[in-house]
């Protein structure tokens, strides 16, 4: 390929022990009058009243009266708060460039010459020293790079370089290479065609060690907009994970080389048999899964990131369906990049519940008659892939993981397994059901919630709404209420997709109640519904409570009308509610 500098004519927490430690107690009580959390000095409760014989959970203070003070802890109210305290902060301004750059071929938008000067100057003055306390990490230098070859070599014309991208590397690229290291440069002109004639160390670029040549391989295939193998892909993971950069000792590869390989999978579009390796390929870290003895289990894949926006019903959805036997298994993280939002964990943790279950502990949660589901974090069951958080907030945008860790088992069951995942952009919900299906489960069933996540909507779709599936559309495919494990061969599956009106099934349109990253509001929302008072939060949960059953091919839920009733019995009698309080009770019990 041309030199691009010289062309022919028109050629993207767990929070930390400082605010933990200061709990001086989390107690969340099922009494006839209060629900404490404790905080430091400060306490906010949800008191409970009795309507029509069943439990109304009211707050005892609104969040704003709430007033936490932030003097030497974290707010544990806000979702921003739980991101992880060691990771060091990218810089921003190369990392709202990779906002612009580290994305589909579609997508991309590429940067005019003033911002390639800003962007480009701040690198070397970062490479040369001059930024202390902001300096751009190593994975963003690969992110940045390793996006601007994969447009130079694969993109459209509309997403490659542009006039002013390629003005401002001329004058910027002399100054970059002789300050940026070998693994940058190589990533930034692997064959050395794209920057001319300053440097030749792309093309000899071989790396070191077994595992970053193993690594450089791969990377070479991947900056030239090509794709790997299923068993070329789980052999660079399982080489270079877990990464550990605060211990040279252990440090398999560079960071610049790492970040170069997950976003370069992801502009260049993941193949199936790519996201294949990404979701299988730690399946045994932790060695076989545990086998819990329940009739039905349900695996919930929300993205990892969270909401920043909407109401978040999963974890009371979860409490609902437990009170009929079908069993449902979270997991997610504390917190995740790009959108750092309300997670599961977040949730749990805030009322007081242990989030570092074992997925042999969760079997146990699972088991109990009283509780019924639960909750296991990434960071206990896999790892390996939880080292790459901090490198993953770094590179700005999805990797193939934030699709894949929402298609695991990390405990098994007896009786019929379902998986069921949210997803945002159109293309994806076929690969999440080919994963699912791969992982030889009875039911499978991805969603077009608000946000990407799993939350359906009763809100009517406006007539401006963006080109694409709309939210509530829902496919999958599902077996017979009656098959066994010896049934699921492809054959007894029956494929569906809708899009789920919740008019037709009687709710009334109302808006979803906005949360904005607070995880107290998104309890109080959750609690008061499962205390049985009627609204939109309310509706929600008995809508995805009744129509994931239904959908699933779940025992009774045959009739749409009859697994909403379902769902709403077991709220209002009070048993929902019962069952996440016990699980909050629980989950420090289990050994």
């Amino acid at each position: 390929m041309n030199s691009l500098l010289h062309p022919k004519p028109n050629p993207n927490p767990s929070p930390s022990s400082s605010w933990f430690s200061a709990i001086k107690r989390t107690t969340l009580w099922n009494s006839r009058n209060w629900i404490p959390f404790r905080l430091g000095k400060r306490r906010i409760g949800l008191s409970t009243s009795r309507k029509g014989g069943h439990p109304v959970v009211r707050s005892a203070v609104t969040i704003e009266e709430a007033g936490f003070l932030e003097v030497d802890i974290r707010n544990p109210a806000i979702s921003t708060s739980y991101r992880p305290s060691n990771v060091p902060q990218p810089n921003r301004v190369v990392l709202e460039a990779q906002t612009k750059v580290c994305t589909g071929p579609e997508q991309t938008k590429p940067l005019s010459q003033d911002q390639a000067v800003v962007v480009l100057d701040t690198i070397l003055r970062s490479a040369k020293g001059e930024l202390k306390n902001e300096e751009v990490s190593k994975a963003q230098l690969g992110a940045f790079f390793a996006a601007m070859t994969i447009r130079a070599n694969a993109f459209p014309e509309a997403t490659q370089w542009s006039e002013g991208e390629r003005h401002a590397m001329s004058i910027f690229w002399p100054h970059l290479v002789q300050v940026l290291p070998p693994d940058v440069i190589f990533i930034a002109d692997p064959e050395g065609t794209i920057m001319g004639s300053c440097s030749s160390v792309g093309p000899h670029f071989v790396g070191h060690g077994t595992a970053e040549m193993r690594l450089v391989g791969a990377l070479r295939e991947v900056l030239a907009g090509g794709h790997l193998g299923y068993e070329e892909v789980q052999g660079v993971l399982r080489d270079v994970l877990p990464l550990n950069p605060k211990d040279d000792t252990s440090v398999k590869v560079s960071e610049s080389l790492l970040a170069a390989f997950l976003i370069g999978q992801r502009m260049n579009r993941e193949t199936d048999r790519e996201l294949k390796a990404y979701c299988l390929a730690f399946d045994d870290e932790l060695g076989t899964p545990p086998i819990a003895d329940v009739r039905s289990l349900t695996h919930y894949g929300e993205p990892y990131d969270g909401n920043t926006r909407f109401f978040r019903s999963t974890l009371f959805v979860a409490a609902v369906r437990a009170c009929y036997d079908e069993s449902c298994l979270l997991h997610g993280v504390e917190w995740m990049p790009p959108k750092g939002g309300i997670t599961e964990g977040q949730l749990l943790k805030f009322m007081g519940a242990n989030t570092h279950l074992s997925p042999a502990q969760a079997k146990t949660l699972l088991e109990d008659e009283n509780v019924g589901f639960a909750y296991v974090s990434q960071q206990e069951a896999r790892p390996s892939l939880y080292s790459l958080i901090g490198l993953r907030e770094h590179i700005k945008k999805r990797p193939p993981l934030a699709t894949s860790e929402k298609v695991q088992q990390f405990v098994r069951a007896r009786g019929r397994e379902s998986i069921i995942a949210g997803f945002y952009h159109e293309g994806y919900e076929d690969l999440l059901l080919m994963l699912m299906r791969r992982r030889k489960v009875h039911s499978g069933l991805v969603v077009k919630g608000e946000e990407g996540a799993l939350s359906m909507t009763t809100k009517v779709r406006s007539i401006n709404a963006s080109k694409g599936l709309p939210v509530n559309h829902c496919s999958g495919f599902r077996s017979p209420s009656n098959a066994t494990n010896s049934d699921v061969d492809g054959i007894l599956r029956e494929n569906f997709s809708i899009e789920v009106k919740a008019k037709d099934y009687g709710f009334e349109p109302t808006d979803t109640p906005r949360t904005d990253r607070s995880v107290l509001r998104n309890i109080e929302l959750g609690l008061a519904a499962l205390g049985g008072e009627k609204g939109p939060a309310y509706d929600r949960i008995v809508l995805n409570a009744g129509m994931v059953d239904h959908l699933l091919g779940c025992s009774g839920a045959e009739d749409i009308m009859s697994a909403l009733d379902r769902a709403r019995e077991a709220i209002d009698s009070g048993k929902a509610l019962n069952r996440l309080m016990n699980y909050i009770r629980a989950s420090h019990k289990v050994t």
